[in-house]
């Protein structure tokens, strides 16, 4: 065979290998990460503000189910998740101690407000707690929109009716249980000129669209909210894995670290401050706690 022919057949073998090494290299693919969430920091638009910087850090690609805290809780109960970010303490300390989820972090604190018509045919303004306020709602027998979801913001609300003695009835008239999350109660509120609780991020969140509700009890930002039991915490746990070496537990623990770092905490401070003039949700995390003590609202109490 003559030479060339033999340089020529070699080429023709070696060619492959040459296209490989110079094919760029090939990128990984983002690691899924199922977040089932309460509806407020999905509303009111945290979530879609700091979760890109947690999927390009840490090549994730986080599939957000936002649902009210109960429901969230029970994707989790069926494996169906693998974080929740939530607000109901006792809910969430049953689930892990039910032994669905592996611990719970605090994050961040809101407060819950009562919105309603500017005319405020209850006179909640005058009330001095959330309580009193929903006895002056149920007294006059004013519009009332809850949410009836299992949520958090629900559990709350009958902690609260609770606390105020006579508890309405479904079938009450003026007592409108509708089965939606925290963005639709507060347009069905709009809309019917009624009273709703709701978590003071989604209320700032949708303002401008609500021009028949406003704050009525709450005070204008937290500092300025009376009753201490207004106050919102929110909690994020791992969904117990059955095995703990899989890729997306340990994505998850990754996400727990990150939301819960000083970064990411002062991400959270920060967001909404520019728009509103104050923050949607205030850090809470331990390691920020530690770090800013009583100086930050969400660790005062």
């Amino acid at each position: 065979m003559r030479l060339e022919c033999k340089l020529a057949l070699l080429l023709l073998m070696l060619s492959p290998l040459l296209l490989a090494a110079c094919a760029p290299p090939t990128l990984a693919a983002p690691q899924p990460l199922r977040l089932a969430t309460t509806t407020s920091p999905y509303d009111s638009g945290l979530l879609d503000a700091i979760l890109p910087i947690f999927e390009e850090a840490y090549l994730a690609e986080v599939d957000v189910i936002a649902v009210g805290t109960g429901q969230a809780i029970e994707i989790g109960q069926g494996g169906d998740a693998d974080v929740l970010l939530v607000h109901s303490r006792r809910a969430e300390d049953a689930f892990v101690a039910d032994g669905y989820g592996v611990e719970r972090f605090p994050v961040m604190f809101n407060d819950f407000v009562l919105v309603g018509p500017p005319a405020d045919p209850a006179a909640v303004a005058a009330a001095a707690t959330g309580a009193e306020a929903l006895q002056r709602v149920y007294a006059s027998q004013s519009t009332f929109v809850s949410r009836g979801d299992d949520s958090g913001t629900y559990a709350k609300e009958l902690a609260l009716w609770e606390a105020a003695g006579p508890v309405p009835a479904r079938a009450d008239a003026w007592y409108l249980s509708i089965g939606q999350g925290m963005g639709e109660t507060l347009q069905f509120a709009n809309e019917v000129q009624g009273y709703t609780l709701a978590d003071r991020g989604t209320y700032l969140s949708m303002a401008e669209g609500l021009p028949d509700l406003m704050v009525l009890f709450g005070g204008v930002t937290i500092a300025e909210d009376p009753d201490p039991a207004m106050r919102n915490p929110y909690g994020v746990i791992q969904v117990k894995p059955a095995d703990p070496q899989v890729p997306a537990a340990q994505k998850a623990e990754e996400f727990i670290a990150w939301l819960t770092s000083i970064e990411t905490q002062a991400l959270i401070q920060e967001y909404g401050v520019d728009e509103f003039g104050q923050p949607l949700f205030y850090p809470a995390s331990t390691v920020w706690c530690e770090a800013k003590g009583a100086d930050s609202p969400g660790c005062s109490s």
